[in-house]
């Protein structure tokens, strides 16, 4: 795994939603443009629409197909590469998309012993009932989930023209999570310089 080399952290922005009209890449350039203002961190946006992944995997213990590997060539090394990861989620079901379940689940130790911070949108629930279940499924692929998170309820209507949130709280909520995810993103690559983490 490829390492960090100036002292910022690489955060993977992960575009959970495929959906057509989807809101994701509203609020993925929102988060985004807070990281690009921060000198402790570094983005690479993944939009899985932009990035589709395979939905047929190979027989268990079986190699995957070439045709296979040049696809998650899109994905797999930015992954790979990041020290931290922001997911960007709907709620779909009070889960998360299966675009998103597809993309975790291709990949293992991408995700072992490195932070995960969560921003959501959609209704009532602003998306938080995804988060819960995507912290489960993060417990199983041995990565550290942030428990500060940004959640936007009816997110239509929180964004304005200019493709920003109007309560100014939201920029605080945003720090707040950054702040924890270089924190735990430092603390997790000095772990594993130190010493391989224990799978």
């Amino acid at each position: 795994m490829a390492e960090s080399t100036d002292g910022v952290l690489r955060i993977a922005v992960i575009v959970g939603s495929v959906r057509e009209g989807r809101f994701g890449p509203v609020v993925a350039d929102w988060i985004t443009g807070h990281i690009a203002q921060r000198e402790d961190m570094k983005a690479d946006l993944i939009d899985l629409v932009k990035t589709p992944l395979p939905t047929v995997f190979p027989a268990f213990g079986q190699a995957p197909s070439g045709e296979v590997v040049a696809q998650l060539a899109a994905v797999s090394p930015r992954l790979d590469r990041a020290d931290a990861f922001v997911i960007v989620t709907p709620e779909y079901n009070h889960s998360f998309p299966a675009a998103l379940k597809n993309a975790l689940d291709w990949h293992n130790e991408q995700w072992q012993a490195k932070p995960v911070g969560f921003v959501s949108y959609g209704g009532l629930s602003g998306g938080l009932r995804a988060v819960e279940q995507l912290r489960v499924v993060l417990a199983e692929l041995h990565a550290v989930t942030i428990r500060n998170t940004v959640s936007f309820h009816n997110a239509a209507q929180v964004f304005d023209a200019d493709r920003k949130p109007s309560d100014p709280g939201c920029d605080g909520a945003a720090k707040a999570l950054l702040d924890q995810l270089s924190w735990w993103g430092r603390s997790l690559r000095e772990a594993k310089r130190v010493r391989p983490y224990a799978v």
